[in-house]
């Protein structure tokens, strides 16, 4: 069996184990929590894209954007209901992340897993069968919460300490099968391929909901719920050997040492903490001003409304999706090599420019009327290509930059809170961008792109003239590690375990963790998207 061990996350030491099924099965599901998120991104844009769909659903919608020839080419999917089903997940996301939280520490991961998998399941069979707009909003609320619960899913690998090379693996698996499977349900030519594609979101929810009821539950959650005993016999079992004594006192006490940590919410607002509740505010909020999400919700509604044909709009969402998926691979060699300063700098400029030039090209051919018409090829090579370059800018530095800073420069006291916020303000904004950015289009036009390109610039002089260091080995500077003393054995004079996780090692470890997450809901993005071509 191959040797396999763990890492303490505060020292970067190297634990004894070798690959147990557990692990692998670990590994599984939690690239199931990306696959999942990911899915539900690129879903929504490809059957809204669909006439039999909107035909049933939206007819109004369909009347424009399929029989009246002389709609307005920005208002053709203005609908406050169409962009509603798409919003709804990311609001019940932000609701049931919050209640997950607790439910996850009170009850431990198992159990957020498996109320998470049937959530979803619901979810998606609701949709698939759906057969009014209410069935529709109501599955995507449920996947929403499903989502919430399901997210606690990605935390895995770094609580079981899981081989990190197998993850890529795993990833690319799951990807080659996504593919395969979504591009049979995508080209169904029954006017019911919609069905198809909603309800196939059933498939890694029920990964989810089996991987939950044959996993152990984390030792980690079981010595913070006082199952001392229950939580070593799992780590041997997880590690598949005995000699787990070393890294079991190290979780104890890492244990320990967090329950030190008091009223995290009163601690965030304190005079000293304000740069990091701004920051925890900011980061997100920018992140979803950068209008990537235009892309990844509507790509295949967003290329028909300038113009392109069916074929070519869901073909230019393939290559979208595809550059999203390499680029992202950019920033996870990069983010230490060149530092975090640069590549908000980097994919800010690129983004700003790309975006000027894409509501140039559109605002030339269009105007501010939407005159009806059809891109011609050349033209519409140029609109995709610097589209492209657009999404790459943002995959490299403010996609996966939004998650990582956030974590990085928050200190153990106010660590919980200050992410609880960061997540929430996330999907907060995720929802309002989704719901109103149709009807932006409408009343907008190709000034759109400017509106977003003006917050490029703001948020890209702001965060590069702050506190941004260029190196990971100056994150120490952003972080206050205190001491804790304690009156128990060991606990004297100790640093929190928790905390120290600015050596190079560690903050490595965690990064590729975080962006290969990130990584794997772009790439099911990526398979919806080109299942449907």
């Amino acid at each position: 069996m191959p040797a396999v061990g763990g890492f303490d996350k505060g020292t970067g030491k190297a634990y004894p184990g070798n690959l147990t099924p557990y692990v692998t099965v670990t590994c599984v599901v939690a690239a199931m929590g990306g696959l999942i998120f990911g899915y539900d991104i690129g879903i929504s844009g490809g059957v809204t894209s669909m006439a039999p769909f909107l035909q049933k659903f939206f007819p109004s919608v369909y009347r424009k954007e399929a029989l009246d020839k002389s709609t307005n080419q920005y208002c053709k999917f203005d609908s406050e209901t169409l962009t509603l089903f798409t919003s709804s997940l990311y609001l019940a996301a932000l609701l049931s992340s919050l209640v997950a939280a607790t439910v996850t520490r009170k009850f431990g991961r198992k159990l957020s897993m498996l109320f998470g998998g049937l959530l979803f399941c619901a979810g998606a069979i609701i949709n698939g069968a759906a057969k009014a707009v209410w069935m529709l909003i109501v599955g995507r609320i449920l996947l929403g919460f499903g989502i919430g619960f399901a997210n606690q899913v990605k935390l895995l690998p770094s609580y079981w300490r899981s081989p990190q090379h197998w993850l890529p693996i795993i990833h690319h698996y799951w990807y080659s099968c996504g593919q395969y499977i979504e591009l049979l349900l995508c080209k169904d030519q029954g006017g019911w391929g919609w069905r198809l594609s909603l309800g196939g979101a059933v498939v890694p929810a029920l990964i989810i909901t089996v991987g939950s009821l044959v996993l152990p539950d984390t030792p980690n959650s079981m010595i913070e719920r006082g199952q001392h005993e229950g939580a070593k016999t799992k780590l041997r079992r997880i590690r598949g050997v005995d000699d787990v004594e070393e890294e079991f006192n190290d979780l104890v006490v890492a244990s320990e040492a967090s329950k030190l940590v008091e009223h995290p919410w009163r601690n965030l607002f304190q005079r000293k903490y304000r740069p990091h509740l701004t920051m925890a505010i900011l980061i997100p909020f920018f992140q979803q001003l950068t209008g990537i999400n235009v892309i990844m919700f509507y790509a295949p509604v967003l290329f028909k409304t300038i113009g392109f044909a069916d074929d070519a709009s869901l073909m230019s969402a393939v290559i979208t999706g595809g550059v999203n998926v390499l680029a992202t691979i950019v920033s996870i060699y990069g983010v230490d090599k060149w530092g975090r300063r640069f590549l908000f700098l980097e994919g800010g400029t690129q983004m700003l420019i790309c975006q000027i030039i894409v509501a140039t090209c559109i605002g030339v051919k269009f105007g501010v009327d939407g005159e009806p018409g059809a891109l011609p090829k050349w033209y519409a090579i140029v609109v995709v290509l610097f589209i492209c370059v657009y999404v790459s800018g943002f995959a490299w530095s403010w996609g996966p930059l939004g998650w990582l800073v956030p974590s990085e420069i928050f200190p153990l006291e106010i660590r919980s809170a200050a992410q609880s916020v960061n997540v929430s303000v996330n999907m907060f904004f995720t929802f309002i961008i989704a719901q109103i950015f149709l009807n932006m289009l409408c009343h907008m036009k190709f000034g759109l792109f400017l509106f977003f390109a003006f917050f490029v610039v703001v948020m890209s002089s702001s965060f590069t003239s702050s506190c941004l260091r260029p190196k990971a080995s100056q994150l120490k500077r952003w972080l206050k590690y205190g001491k804790v003393t304690g009156s128990g054995p060991g606990m004297s004079t100790m640093v929190l375990t928790a905390a120290s996780n600015w050596s190079r090692k560690t903050t490595l470890l965690r990064m590729y963790e975080g962006l290969l997450f990130i990584l794997v809901s772009d790439c099911w993005t990526y398979i919806y998207i080109i299942g449907c071509s």
